[in-house]
Parts: structure tokens; sequence; C-alpha cells
């Protein structure tokens, strides 16, 4: 077991990432770039022979009151049956726990709720499960995702899997004259105010312009794209895709209030889907959806939106973690929690004031 710790080290952990089946952009050395509040530590497992043979990126960020606390997304990144190797990566993480005298270790592995022999090994290393949320805000990452499995298919072949309607909707937003350009660093602008009245419609919060810049300064045009849908000449709806290694990813969307019935959205994931056929992905991610599969549930329409492109609902694990000081770790939950609730309060009377 080793730790990322030099450009070398860096570059051979980039290339073992990348060219990983389990691969994901949110273990990678450019993403934590983009979380540079967060300090990175990586832990690398490795054979006899010195390669690597699995590896865990973790954000470690102090906690006023409380402490540091240590946070790995998608993380491990390494054949999730081998014992031996996540042994090799907890004895790292829990070095780098020493180190900062953190509070926890929370990871939200890319790993299917159904995956039994993970969760025995998981449990027998001494993490605890939390695999009960069903709400996007009951977690960092979303737990049920829809996953199009795109491997060694061709545009048709796919186009063909789409249900009848979203089908007819790419069909429709093309006919009624939606144009779909990739933009540049300056047209997130457009898409930041398109995402501001997004925001205001559906009660969610808002990264800032900056937040999106940067993302687009460390991972643009190789690994990140800006796609905006224009009709007569105005920005109506856009898209954020991360491409990584054998996956694309939906990661952002905005749409206006203006022109929706041109079904724009539908031609943009058909245009990322596109992106990730022509590239040869395994994988074409839409991410996040509600657990809670119910008509009467207010994110029902995007459950249904994103089913209509032929993918795979998901159900992840779970967060699991191991709790170094529990007691801490306690009030901490508690606390979080009652932010969590104000943030939310507070993102509903800003959205209120900015529809005003």
């Amino acid at each position: 077991m080793r730790f990322v710790t030099d450009e070398k080290t860096s570059e051979e952990y980039e290339k073992f990432l990348q060219s990983h089946e389990r691969c994901n952009f949110q273990q990678s050395i450019l993403w934590a770039k983009v979380k540079s509040n967060w300090k990175n530590e990586i832990v690398l497992a490795e054979d006899q022979s010195g390669k690597i043979i699995g590896s865990l990126s973790i954000l470690v960020r102090k906690i006023p009151i409380f402490g540091y606390i240590m946070y790995s997304s998608r993380g491990p990144v390494c054949d999730i049956h081998d014992e031996k190797v996540l042994k090799q990566l907890l004895e790292g993480a829990k070095q780098i726990a020493k180190k900062y005298q953190a509070i926890v270790l929370k990871i939200e592995p890319d790993i299917e709720s159904k995956d039994i022999k993970f969760r025995e090994i998981v449990e027998k290393l001494g993490f605890k499960i939390k695999d009960n949320a069903k709400n996007f805000r009951e977690e960092i990452q979303p737990r049920y995702v829809f996953r199009l499995n795109i491997k060694d298919k061709t545009e048709d072949e796919i186009f063909a899997k789409f249900h009848s309607k979203t089908r007819y909707n790419i069909r429709l937003a093309m006919k009624k004259g939606v144009i779909v350009k990739e933009g540049t660093k300056e047209d997130l602008k457009d898409f930041h105010k398109i995402m501001i009245e997004t925001g205001a419609r559906d009660g969610f919060i808002i990264r800032s312009l900056e937040y999106f810049e940067k993302m687009y300064d460390n991972l643009a045009p190789e690994h990140m794209k800006l796609l905006m849908a224009y009709y007569d000449g105005k920005p109506i709806s856009g898209v954020i895709p991360i491409m990584y290694g054998n996956k694309t990813w939906y990661l952002y969307g905005a749409s206006s209030n203006e022109h929706r019935n041109l079904m724009p959205n539908y031609l943009l994931q058909w245009e990322m889907i596109k992106i990730a056929i022509a590239r040869k992905d395994d994988i074409y991610d839409l991410r996040g959806v509600s657990g809670v599969v119910d008509e009467n549930h207010p994110q029902y329409g995007l459950y249904r939106f994103k089913k209509g492109f032929g993918a795979e609902f998901t159900e992840f694990i779970g967060e699991i973690y191991i709790p170094f000081k529990p007691m801490t770790y306690n009030l901490y939950k508690f606390s979080e929690k009652a932010f969590r609730q104000l943030r939310g309060l507070k993102a509903k009377l800003k959205n209120k004031k900015r529809q005003a």
C-alpha cells in the first residue's frame, strides 16, 4: 500500500483509473481540484511487483467544532470482491484518519445494493452500511440512478430502444427548429442564468457561476462539455456531460420556463448519448432520481423522463462508513441534518425572492 505523493505517482494513478472498468470521474485528481476547498489524499493498493491494483481517492475537510471528516465519492476502484485489496485501501485510509485525527470515513460507492458479497466484506472490515435513503437530500450522491448500457451498440440500436414518446419528442424538437451547439466557457453565463430559473421552478440549490467555471478550467474540453439548445437564436436549455474512462455522465441540466413545449431536454439527452456512443463508452449515466417510484411523488416526472431513454433503474448500496470517534460523529450527524434542513429553507426563500 502507498499514497499518491508526486507527479510521477499522479500520472501512474490517472492511467490506472481511466483504464479500469470501475473508473469514476469523482475519483480523479482533476475532480479533486474542482473540490479544492477539501484536501485530497489518494490511497493505492498494489501487488507484489508494485503495480497498482486498487485505489481510493479521499477528500478531507475540517468541520468547525467537530474536526476533520473524510469522504470518498464513488470509490473504491478495484476488484470489489477482493478482500485483500479492500483491506489495503482501508489500512491506508486509517493512516490518513490518524494524520488528521478524523472523526469518520464516509464512502458512497457505485456498487449495487444487491451485491451481497461486497456487503459481507465491508462489514467484516468494520464498515457500517446506511442504505435506507430514498430522496436526494438524504445523501451527497444519488443512491438511485438510471444507467444506459451502450457498449458495442450503434445509434440506431440505442434509439430504437427508447420509449415511443421519447423518440417522438426528440424528433419534435428537431422539427420545430431547436438547434444544439457546443458552448464555450463564456456560454456558462447563459447556462447559469437558466440554471437559476430551473432552481426557482423546481426548488433546489444552485451552484455559483464560479463553480461551473472552475469545472470548465479543470475538465474541459477532454472531460467536460457544455451543450446549449437554442430556439430562434435564444438559449432555452443546457446540459453538462462529463466524459471519463469508459463512461459519460449527465451531470447538470437547466431549462428555461419558455419553450418547454419544444422538448429541448429530450434532444439534449440524445446529443449526449451520441457523444458517449462516439467515444465507444460502456455506460451512459443519466444520474439521479428519487427512490420513491410513485406517480404522486413530486419527482416522478424526472423518473419518467429518464426511464424513457431505455436505461436501467439502478439502486446503489448507499453510504458505508467507519466512525473513528463515534460520539463526536453522532453529534456531527445531528448538526448536519439540521444544517441541510436550514439550507433547504433558505434556498426556497431565496428562490421565491428571485421569482418576485
